[in-house]
């Protein structure tokens, strides 16, 4: 019997409910949602705190039995800035404990029956915004406090390369300060782990390293001439699929240069390339103007964010997914694309190597050399079996990424939060 029944998660610079794809919501935003639903499904209640960005937003949205996003008031409602959103950490962390201290007397919303009484055990953090307010949180309530990192700036500033512009120092001491104030750090991987120890002197033993999932009803192989159909893919194209934010740091424009490159010296590859997904923040990164100067008009097209259901479609329609980033700490689009039966082309930085088998599953590129990734492209192009063999492999695979793993795991580092919130594990 776990002893953590009920979890205050912070999301707080963006809300699960957003469409992963754009803005600022990705992965962590799947992340967050899948956790918080499967922690319920295991008898767990889970409230999730992010900012209220409308008037007319309401105040809980029931996600499922025992589960519910709440929306607090801190800031201007709109679009906040990552960069304004620090100056907002004491207003967004004082809403919350107020909230949570309300939680024991609080009628269980509409259509929510019970868990309304159970007071709250642990507060889990997402992104180091979240991370900051949960520390003031965790203080004034007296409880432990879980943070999962989802990204790290110095991880992110030791990979910067020339015209890319530095995460700022203030996240760095954010960062620096809830390592060294939380109760426990989860980390995607091992290598994530070695990153918080490496870049934040992260003390081993109060590290969790947990994978994330993948939701395996979603995400399954199913004929893929009938996704083409759907999609209007024509059955001889080879289909690359790029999911993700728009942006230079996930490198779609590794791919239109990669693109550009087989064009000109593989024109026997019927060569098609869907990019999915909206462009982030104020970054200045025009993607079309990108595929038109090169030429690809009719190669390369740009479509909106989808939900899962379509996602999976997509997925399905590729003959490989292309995960360019020039960091991830693990890449849920490379394990949703491999649960589809379709191989992945993901570059050798972070949590991919985790994410992807190197020649099992999909193929791993040392950094995001346009020629690199055409070379890769094109060997998948050339060896259909090998192709054919590895989608088989990737599903199978990815079994072992179910969410509900990573729910049994988290509530784990739960347990350990509450028994070594006053007394640091030996060797801390």
């Amino acid at each position: 019997m776990h002893q953590v029944r009920r979890v205050a998660m912070l999301s707080l610079h963006t809300s699960p409910l957003e469409q992963p794809g754009g803005g600022d919501a990705g992965g962590m935003n799947v992340y967050v949602r899948a956790l918080a639903l499967e922690l319920a499904a295991a008898g767990m209640v889970v409230d999730i705190y992010t900012r209220r960005t409308s008037a007319t937003q309401p105040d809980t949205v029931p996600l499922a039995p025992h589960a519910n996003v709440h929306h607090i008031t801190a800031g201007p409602f709109g679009k906040v800035s990552k960069e304004e959103l620090p100056e907002l950490v004491n207003e967004m962390a004082d809403a919350v404990a107020a909230h949570i201290s309300g939680l024991g007397s609080a009628p269980s919303p509409a259509g929510q029956p019970g868990g309304a009484a159970l007071p709250v055990n642990v507060i889990h953090s997402h992104y180091w915004v979240s991370g900051m307010a949960g520390l003031l949180v965790a203080k004034r309530l007296d409880l432990p406090l879980v943070h999962t990192m989802h990204t790290m700036a110095r991880v992110k500033n030791h990979l910067l390369r020339p015209g890319q512009h530095a995460e700022p120092g203030i996240r760095e001491d954010g960062e620096q300060h809830i390592v060294a104030g939380a109760t426990r750090l989860i980390a995607n991987t091992t290598a994530e782990a070695a990153e918080i120890e490496g870049h934040y002197d992260g003390c081993e033993q109060r590290i969790d390293v947990v994978s994330p999932g993948v939701d395996l009803r979603v995400f399954q192989p199913a004929f893929r001439d009938r996704s083409r159909l759907r999609l209007g893919i024509d059955p001889a194209d080879f289909h690359v699929v790029f999911a993700g934010r728009i942006q230079r740091l996930k490198g779609p424009h590794v791919l239109v240069k990669a693109a550009a490159l087989l064009q000109a010296a593989r024109p026997d590859i019927p060569l098609r390339i869907s990019f999915l997904g909206a462009s982030s923040g104020s970054e200045k990164y025009d993607l079309p103007q990108m595929i038109a100067e090169a030429g690809l008009g009719g190669i390369a097209a740009v479509y909106p964010p989808v939900g899962p259901d379509a996602l999976a479609d997509w997925y399905r329609s590729a003959d490989l997914v292309a995960v360019p980033s020039s960091s991830e700490s693990f890449g849920l689009v490379a394990l949703e694309a491999q649960a589809c039966g379709t191989p992945v082309v993901a570059t050798d930085v972070g949590g991919l190597p985790r994410a992807v088998s190197d020649g099992r599953t999909g193929l791993l590129v040392q950094g995001r050399s346009a020629k690199l990734w055409a070379e890769a492209i094109a060997s998948l192009h050339d060896f259909p079996q090998t192709r054919l063999d590895m989608g088989r492999a990737a599903s199978v695979f990815a079994q072992s990424f179910g969410w509900e793993n990573t729910a049994q795991q988290t509530m784990a580092s739960y347990d350990l939060s509450v028994t070594y919130q006053y007394v640091a594990p030996p060797g801390c």
